[in-house]
């Protein structure tokens, strides 16, 4: 088992949920609590994206916020929505420096019917959520909207749509939109969609822009089959088609089309074969190489945003550093980050040089370069939250700086691997020690 599996066992990290949590319903000093408990919770819920632990009942809350796995998109636009209520006489805002008790009155009036009409504001929000791509495009930022304007944008849409028609497939073939899908890039030779609806109108957009398994292999395009829900769990699927080649006879879309999901590391051509990436976003598609940037650092780090794992060259953060360098790397990289996992498995020689931005990282708590280091980044210098560091078979490594010693939550240190006669200073040694309170990985074991 890796260094680092063991330790993501004992490292105990406080969630979204529990700042959230903290920030809204607790005391901020002499400043009282934004919300109740019970409001938050209900919020959080109302918010079509979260996910609350099974069996739990949302309309009975025990006042235990981790129950919430995972805090919707929307939840913050909502808080905000029920914050910023204004009470009003016929449409006339009511001062509170004029009159307190009025003020308090209404605005009381305006909390009430927010509650009443939560559900309408949720039932919006799927539908936002779903057909945001079919919106002009400076609507389709939720924090641009109240939640009268959502439902004036939202109202024509039906959630009960699940099929797109003759009519909207026609009409895709020539504008690439589809309900189900986004057009996130249309240039002059190439145009890319995302598919990341996780329903069957998701699946209906994978088929039609895979040509239901007919104009292309891919699995997520046979209507009858469940590999598409296989996938879309885990991320989003993205098409590029090159404007420039045939139409295919039965969508009417490019017959030169590849698809993409990150997750998995599989890049693909219509023959469901992976392609070289990075070959093709260097040399045969440029124009979009950039494009792509921004979605692929959104898959750089676990879900939760946490944790960055490399496995080099095979993984799709390899092929991110392989396009877009180091350094493009740590400047796109969530600051949150608390473990980097890097382990060289290239067969080749490999010495990293971190970039300035790794000392940004100041809740980082996991180190682990293996196979790719010849000397300890000063970057890690006065790290405050680092509390694991395991530099295994970095056999150009030859000395330990005596400032891993003023780490002050540096618990354990390992440098297996490493060739015997590495330099480690006596103060380094004296502390890392079992007697000296903290862990010594022994080198050579």
């Amino acid at each position: 088992m890796k260094f680092t599996d063991i330790l993501k066992k004992v490292i105990v990290e406080q969630s979204r949920m529990e700042i959230l949590a903290d920030k809204l319903t607790k005391p901020q000093g002499e400043k009282k609590a934004i919300l109740k408990p019970e409001e938050l919770f209900a919020l959080i819920v109302a918010d079509p994206e979260s996910k609350v632990q099974e069996g739990v009942d949302i309309d009975n809350f025990k006042g235990k916020f981790n129950v919430v796995k995972k805090v919707g998109p929307y939840t913050q636009w909502l808080i905000k929505q029920y914050l910023s209520l204004v009470p009003n006489i016929n449409g006339e805002p009511i001062d509170k420096t004029e009159n307190e008790q009025l003020y308090k009155k209404y605005l009381n009036n305006e909390r009430t019917q927010f509650w009443e009409d939560l559900y309408k504001t949720t039932e919006d929000l799927k539908k936002f959520h779903r057909f945001k791509n079919r919106l002009p495009q400076d609507l389709r930022d939720i924090n641009k909207l109240s939640i009268n304007t959502l439902f004036d944008n939202v109202k024509d849409f039906s959630l009960e749509k699940t099929k797109a028609s003759a009519k909207e497939k026609e009409e895709a073939a020539k504008t690439f939109i589809h309900p189900g899908a986004e057009l996130i890039y249309d240039g002059p030779n190439w145009v890319v969609t995302k598919v990341s609806d996780k329903g069957q109108i998701g699946k209906d957009a994978a088929c039609f822009f895979g040509g239901y398994n007919e104009e292309t292999r891919w699995c997520t395009s046979a209507p009858g089959l469940n590999w598409f829900d296989r996938y879309i769990k885990d991320g989003p699927l993205y098409q590029v088609f090159n404007k420039s080649g045939a139409s295919a006879s039965k969508t009417g879309l490019p017959s030169e089309r590849y698809q993409f999901h990150f997750p998995s590391n599989q890049f693909m051509d219509i023959n469901d074969r992976q392609i070289d990436l990075v070959k093709f976003l260097s040399d045969t598609a440029p124009e979009i190489k950039d494009i792509f940037k921004s979605e692929f650092a959104k898959g750089l780090t676990t879900p939760n945003g946490k944790e960055l794992t490399i496995d080099y060259p095979r993984d799709a953060t390899s092929k991110y550093v392989a396009l877009y360098g180091w350094d493009d790397l740590f400047k796109n990289l969530n600051r949150d980050i608390e473990s980097f996992d890097f382990s060289n498995h290239s067969g080749n020689q490999l010495l990293m040089k971190f970039p300035k931005e790794l000392g940004e990282f100041e809740n980082l708590q996991t180190f682990f370069v293996e196979n790719a280091l010849d000397k300890v980044p000063e970057e890690l210098k006065g790290m405050k939250n680092l509390q694991f560091i395991s530099l295994p078979n970095n056999k150009s490594l030859k000395e330990l700086p005596e400032w891993l010693a003023d780490l002050p939550e540096l618990i354990a240190l390992s440098i297996k691997g490493t060739p015997n006669d590495i330099v480690i200073p006596e103060r380094l040694k004296k502390e890392f020690t079992n007697n000296g309170g903290r862990v010594w990985f022994v080198h050579n074991d």
